[in-house]
């Protein structure tokens, strides 16, 4: 999924969060489970977003930038190869939302610098057409986890009514 809103870092590599800070690994729930992003999610990836364009650009946060647009399998790759490289970088973070028994895509997370000063972080988030039901649940878990695992005071994260 590309990100072309806020991947920038504020300085430099490791601004965005402070250097002793550790990342979270991940958040599990009952309904889904977050884990980083990376090129090995490549194809369940594709798979969620693409069929579910109509249903993210409607997600409140969306539309922005220029996604969710038709791309390759292998642009997607490169795409996700950024967010992860972005994450090593601590420039940014990208979790995949997996369905916690069959492992399959079932959303994505962001966490970004907010372009917007009256917020430190800016975070989005969707979930495949097929999982709607579990876009209020994800975003009441990730505003949470932000709150509680997360150095970031002012979050810009679209709410969900």
């Amino acid at each position: 999924m590309g990100l072309d809103d806020g991947r920038r870092t504020i300085g430099g590599v490791g601004d965005f969060v402070p250097p002793d800070f550790v990342i979270p690994g991940g958040l599990e729930t009952p309904d889904f489970v977050l884990e980083p992003l990376g090129p090995e999610h490549n194809d369940r990836d594709y798979d969620a977003w693409t069929n579910s364009i109509e249903h993210i650009a409607a997600t409140p946060g969306f539309p922005w930038g220029t996604w969710p647009h038709l791309m390759t399998p292998d642009e997607n790759r490169a795409d996700l190869e950024q967010h992860a490289e972005d994450f090593r970088n601590r420039k940014g973070f990208t979790y995949t939302v997996l369905d916690p028994g069959s492992r399959d895509v079932i959303g994505c997370v962001y966490i970004y610098p907010s372009r917007d000063t009256d917020y430190e972080a800016h975070a989005l988030s969707w979930v495949r057409q097929s999982h709607a039901h579990l876009d209020t649940p994800l975003w009441h878990a990730v505003k949470e986890w932000l709150a509680v695992d997360w150095p970031f005071t002012n979050i810009k994260y679209a709410p969900r009514t």
